[in-house]
């Protein structure tokens, strides 16, 4: 088949399966192949709408090996659809390096509208929403430090994503650099069961999480410098 193929990228419910679109599931429908971060995760979506189709897994360990392979699949033709575990592909999730590639080779991109986890938490949190810097995952060890002393100069609002065995120590280094009475919000387990977001100062964050189960997958708003 000599007509190009096309690279879908349909955002995935972050928790209430209820929250994909229906124009998503049409795409994953007729799909020639579906990416997956994780096919384990993807099968209960897929077997919860009733949709059978080949899973291919991509995901932040293989997705250098695989870009030429699926950069080939695409130019024979094919449709492939790109999930990630929860959410918009290529936010905090492997994606870019595929898009970038598509584009290299004058291969179709379309990027579906629908879940992403900080949008949200953004705007129930209180915080200024009209600017805002979405950082994604603050580094674990190396380039830390750094990291924390340019969030002292930063105007906007500030949207971070956290696991919950860094988030207390995420608060107290953004309450030393920032200041303790630096407004913030924290979001976690959004649209599950145990949905919960809490607003408050940093210091009032840290007693809070000091005392109460840090469990889920967080979303931490942090109000920029006045």
């Amino acid at each position: 088949m000599s007509q190009q193929g096309k690279l879908i990228l349909v955002p995935t419910p972050i928790g209430n399966l209820e929250d994909i679109t229906l124009r998503g599931l049409k795409v994953l429908q007729h799909a020639d192949a579906i990416l997956a971060e994780d096919t384990r995760q993807t099968s209960k979506l897929l077997n919860h709408y009733q949709i059978s189709k080949p899973l291919w897994s991509y995901h932040a360990h293989n997705e250098h090996k695989q870009i030429d392979h699926l950069v080939k699949e695409l130019s024979l033709g094919k449709t492939l659809a790109l999930v990630s575990d929860a959410g918009t592909p290529a936010i905090s999730d492997p994606g870019f390096l595929l898009v970038r590639a598509c584009l290299q080779h004058n291969i179709s991109v379309e990027c579906l509208p629908g879940a992403t986890a900080f949008v949200p938490a953004l705007v129930k949190s209180g915080i200024a929403s009209d600017a805002f810097i979405f950082l994604g995952f603050l580094p674990e060890k190396k380039g830390r430090q750094t990291a924390f002393k340019k969030l002292t100069e930063i105007e906007y609002t500030m949207v971070f994503y956290e696991s919950p065995h860094r988030l207390l120590k995420t608060l107290q280094q953004l309450s030393e650099y920032l200041g303790s009475d630096r407004q913030a919000s924290v979001s976690r387990e959004l649209t599950k069961i145990y949905e919960e977001t809490v607003n408050a100062s940093l210091s009032e964050l840290i007693t809070y999480y000091t005392t109460h189960p840090v469990k889920g997958e967080f979303v931490l708003i942090v109000d920029g410098k006045k």
